[in-house]
């Protein structure tokens, strides 16, 4: 349950900063992971593998979303699934988030509530809860979150195992954000799916797992851009990836949608990010896990290439450029 929408519109300065705590927690069901939830100085979560797999992302204002492209509830969904996209990749299951808040004082409670409704049901979607974190005040709106995972018994899938001769294969979309952030960016709120993918993405978050027991060597989430996070295995592996354009699908909406703006579809969907895909890495033996398709191989060598060619361009996202 949220809090109660009868009460009179406040700003997060009036309710103040333990107020704003209740508002966001009370009355949430935390999964039976969670031994010790919100209101301590620390949360306790059980740990049956041994092992916590955590990571971090921070979006701001103006740099990660905006409110007049994307609802409160859009966007605390987008927070959530862009950190639980990471704990997939390495072949875990979520298992908890911390999330800090800053934001201006003069914020109203009821986009705060928005905010963390969002975050709430992208968690409980698979099987997490906000078990803690911290609100601060702020010139502008920034969002923290730490997501924490279980390997349920498997090692974890790093980026480092990839070996010449390996399968290089993709799980969920490609290319959808980046079109959806291009039509918005032209004054458009249509397609809807296109658009709606921007807002918030999908990860295949049980594909992650799957890949780690299914034999996966290396693997990665799809933020910066295919070619770009692809980069990242080729050198944490010591080794090069060939992707090849005829194994890439170029959804039919996609080259509508590219058609329309003038825009190269497949473009997008080797250096668009934001979708939160994942791509991995799997001996040429290996039968693919349901969920994950091919799109070239791992060679000798180093780099990335698109049919064995250097890409013209920019390969994906990356901050201060």
């Amino acid at each position: 349950m949220g809090p109660d929408s009868s009460q009179d519109a406040q700003t997060v300065s009036q309710v103040g900063e333990f107020g704003l705590i209740d508002r966001v927690t009370t009355g949430r069901e935390q999964p039976a992971g969670t031994l010790l939830g919100p209101g301590d100085d620390a949360a306790v979560l059980a740990a049956p593998d041994g092992r916590v797999v955590a990571t971090t992302d921070v979006l701001v204002e103006q740099v990660h979303f905006r409110f007049d492209w994307s609802a409160p509830r859009q966007v605390g969904r987008k927070a959530v699934a862009v950190n639980l996209s990471d704990i997939a990749a390495m072949g875990a299951v979520p298992t908890g988030l911390l999330v800090g808040l800053a934001c201006p004082p003069d914020s109203s409670t009821e986009l705060v509530d928005e905010l963390f409704g969002g975050m709430w049901e992208e968690a409980q979607a698979v099987g997490a809860g906000v078990v803690g974190g911290d609100v601060v005040s702020a010139t502008a709106l920034t969002i923290s979150i730490t997501a924490l995972g279980d390997l349920q018994g498997r090692e974890p899938v790093t980026r480092a195992g990839a070996r010449p001769g390996d399968v290089v294969a993709v799980a969920g979309r490609l290319g959808w954000s980046a079109a959806g952030l291009a039509v918005l960016g032209r004054g458009f709120r249509s397609p809807v799916a296109v658009v709606g993918a921007h807002r918030v993405p999908e990860p295949p978050y049980a594909a992650g797992p799957l890949a780690a027991a299914g034999g996966a060597t290396a693997m990665v989430d799809v933020s910066d851009g295919l070619l770009a996070d692809l980069g990242h295995v080729a050198a944490a592996s010591g080794v090069g990836i060939d992707v090849r354009t005829e194994q890439l699908d170029v959804p039919q909406r996609l080259l509508e949608v590219g058609s329309a703006l003038g825009a190269d579809a497949r473009h997008w969907v080797l250096t668009g990010g934001e979708d939160q895909a994942l791509a991995a890495t799997f001996p040429a033996e290996v039968a693919l896990p349901e969920g994950w398709r091919a799109i070239g191989a791992v060679t000798a060598g180093g780099g990335v290439v698109v049919d064995g060619a250097e890409y013209e361009g920019p390969s994906g996202w990356q901050h201060w450029r």
